[in-house]
Order: C-alpha cells, then sequence, then structure tokens
C-alpha cells in the first residue's frame, strides 16, 4: 500500500537509486572535511544536529505525529552518556550504548501516554512530558543544575581510537551520523515506512485494512526517539558537556525549525536545514540575542517562498522537468 500527496511519490527503484547517488555524493564530501581546513567543531556538531533533525522528521514527516518535546531524549540522552564517562567510568561505547538505551527507554514510557491522543493534543502532550523532565533535571543531583556536566573525558572508543583527537572524533561522529541516517532511510524504503505513510494520509483507511495503527505510530515515535537520543550522546563527545540547553523546549523548536527549512517528508532535507541554522548560528553569533531574530525571518521567507522546503522544492523541480 503506498500512499500518493501532491509531495509524496511512491518509492520507485529510479528514486532510490537517485537517492542512493545522493547519499554517495554526501558521505564523500563529509569523508573529505578534514582535508579542507573547515572548523571540525562546526560540522561535527552540524552531524549530531542532522541526526537529530532526521529522527524527528521520521516522525513527523512519514508518520504524521509533530513532537513538540524531542528535545528531552537529546538531554536526556546527553545525561546520562555523560555520568556513565565521568561518573561510572563507562568506556565511550558502553557510554553510548546506555545514554541511548535511556532514549528508548523513555520513548517507551512517553510513547505510552502520548501516543493515544492525534494532532495538536499529541503534541501538546509531549511538550508538557519535555517540560515536566526540564524542571526534573533543573534539580536532579546528578544533572548539576543550571552548572550541567562538565569536563567530559572522551577516552578511547574500543580501547583503540583517542577520541581526544579533533580527526579522529570527526570520523567517529560522521560514522555514527551514517549509521543513524542509513537506518531511517532503510525504514522508511521498507513496508513498515510505506504503511506509516499510509497512516499519514489517511488513517481511518488503514485501520480499516486492518492495521493496528497506533502499534506502528508507537513503534515509529520510540525509534525516532532513540535515534534522537543516540544523536545525543554523539553530542556529549563534540561539546564535553551536557546541559539544560539540550532539554529545554527552545530546543525542541530549532529540531522542527531544521526540518521545516531543509524540507519535511524528504530524505536529506533535515541535513541540509540543520546545516543552515547550525551554520547561522555559528557564524551569526557576534549579533548577538539578534541571531534569533533572524532565524525568525529566515523562517518566515522560507515558509513563504520555499513551502515544501530548501530540499523539497528542488526535488519537485526536477519531478516536473522530467
Amino acid at each position: 500500500m503506498t500512499a500518493i500527496t501532491e509531495n509524496s511519490i511512491p518509492v520507485t527503484a529510479r528514486n532510490t537509486k537517485d537517492e542512493m547517488i545522493a547519499f554517495g555524493l554526501m558521505t564523500a564530501l563529509l569523508l573529505v572535511v578534514p582535508l579542507t581546513g573547515v572548523y571540525p567543531f562546526f560540522v561535527m556538531q552540524a552531524l549530531c544536529f542532522a541526526l537529530l533533525a532526521c529522527a524527528f522528521n521520521l516522525l513527523i514527516g512519514y508518520g504524521g505525529l509533530l513532537s513538540f518535546g524531542h528535545a528531552m531524549f537529546l538531554g536526556t540522552a546527553g545525561y546520562i552518556t555523560a555520568h556513565a564517562l565521568k561518573v561510572w567510568g563507562l568506556t565511550p561505547e558502553l557510554a553510548i550504548l546506555v545514554g541511548t538505551a535511556g532514549a528508548a527507554g523513555l520513548g517507551i514510557v512517553t510513547g505510552v501516554v502520548a501516543i493515544r491522543r492525534q494532532g495538536i493534543y499529541f503534541s501538546m502532550i509531549t511538550l508538557a512530558l519535555s517540560q515536566l523532565l526540564y524542571f526534573i533535571y533543573l534539580q536532579t543531583p546528578f544533572t548539576h543544575g543550571e552548572d550541567g556536566i562538565q569536563g567530559i573525558p572522551q577516552g578511547h572508543l574500543f580501547g583503540i581510537f583517542n577520541l581526544a583527537n579533533p580527526t579522529i572524533l570527526y570520523y567517529v561522529v560522521l560514522a555514527g551520523f551514517l549509521f543513524g541516517f542509513l537506518l531511517i532511510f532503510r525504514t522508511i524504503n521498507s513496508p513498515f515506512g510505506e504503511v506509516l505513510k499510509a497512516i499519514r494520509e489517511n488513517e481511518q483507511r488503514a485501520i480499516s485494512l486492518g492495521y493496528k495503527t497506533d502499534q506502528y505510530k508507537l513503534l515509529a515515535y520510540i525509534l525516532s526517539g532513540t535515534l534522537a537520543g543516540f544523536a545525543g550522546s554523539l553530542k556529549v563527545f563534540v561539546a564535553q558537556n551536557a546541559s539544560l540547553t539540550d532539554v529545554h523546549w527552545t530546543m525542541s523548536g530549532e529540531i522542527v525549525l531544521m526540518t521545516l527549512v531543509g524540507g519535511l517528508g524528504t530524505v536529506f532535507g533535515p541535513v541540509v536545514g540543520a546545516f543552515v541554522i547550525i551554520a547561522m548560528q555559528q557564524y551569526l553569533a557576534g549579533f548577538g540575542q539578534w541571531v534569533t531574530v533572524i532565524q525568525g525571518v529566515i523562517f518566515v521567507v522560507c515558509v513563504l517562498t520555499f513551502r515544501r522546503g530548501v530540499v523539497g522544492e528542488i526535488a519537485h523541480h526536477f519531478r516536473r522537468s522530467l
């Protein structure tokens, strides 16, 4: 069963081939970044947020579920990973595993509560749960409140790769991003992904065909939250801290912004959107609080002129020219 709308077309061999070519080009460009003299911290940070935006896009772009609380997965996994590294003394790979597992567990608990509602009610529940966790983390001793967890040791991945080396850390983060991206790509191009698209387009019709839509939506929610947590665990090694900023509702807003600017429901849109937003924050930092205003203006312009997002408009143009 394949859902077709103005902004979505059925998966074909040609579409998949084009996307794999684009993936190869993206991978090649990212592999040579350390050789170009580009500030590696900026690219690593952008990769973490790109994976986060891709995970969010899996939920809203293909499942039709708008979550205003995805920052809770990013922040929770970050706190757990940071605590595991600094206090428990776990190795990087185990810390990432524990942090990601924590996000998955949070996805199960919050998903069971939120998935029973639809539309704006689902969005408000996820926002409320995220803010609840924010105030819990503000008071919980292990998060150190507003100070956060600082000076996190990076360690050696698998006892071999020294993550204190910026180049090695970059390729580890890149490998994590590519793994998550391919997992999402495989999911949306699988029978499970096709059912999600059908639920997005017409849930009642999907129910009439015998699909237990709540189960599909819950699985998509958990997978999205788990991958968002994986991005949060990787981000800890880049920033070497875990703070309340990653749990705040404004972070969830930035995730939505990245996805919409790049292209909702497109494979590469969230990646482009994440790089655009992180680049703005990086290179417009001199404007102080005006960065938020500039982001708002750009968002309004994109919504008015690029209704499908940057990648969505490009893809639409090429489909019309064929």
